[in-house]
């Protein structure tokens, strides 16, 4: 099949199937026309990276794990590399859920002692001005066009 077929099958854009070739993860043959082929069991694939993606891990990391995810999920193929990686993973994550846990009940606390010392009018507060609606973030850079 053809990289748009491919696209329709699997509701992935042609742009990210050709990402996933330049990663390693598909592998197409070429018609006498040079255009792309795929076998029936990208689709498959595709699916496996895609679940994988969505599970965390980086696109190297799937070039790496590809071959032991053969089957659907749940049922991919016992392969000790994918568990200590997906174990990995889930480590990394309980990590980035423990850090984000402190910062939420460090922000929790902050509020409690402001709201606190608040007084009633809010207008009377020691501030020179009022605090933003939201935190800000630094923008990216504006683009400035060539002339």
């Amino acid at each position: 099949m053809l990289i748009g077929e491919l696209s329709r099958q699997t509701g992935v854009h042609t742009h990210q199937l050709r990402y996933y070739e330049t990663q390693g993860l598909l592998e197409p043959g070429r018609g006498a026309n040079g255009y792309r082929e795929y076998t029936d069991d990208a689709v498959v694939t595709v699916s496996q990276i895609r679940k994988l993606l969505h599970a965390g891990l980086s696109t190297q990391d799937i070039g790496f794990l590809l071959p032991c995810a053969t089957g659907a999920v749940p049922d991919l193929e016992p392969c000790p590399e994918l568990l200590d990686a997906l174990r990995a993973r889930l480590r990394d994550l309980d990590d980035h859920i423990d850090t984000l846990t402190r910062s939420r009940k460090a922000l929790h606390d902050y509020i409690d002692a402001t709201e606190h010392r608040m007084p009633d009018n809010p207008r009377t507060h020691a501030c020179d001005s009022p605090a933003p609606a939201t935190p800000s973030t630094p923008s990216a850079p504006r683009r400035t066009r060539r002339r």
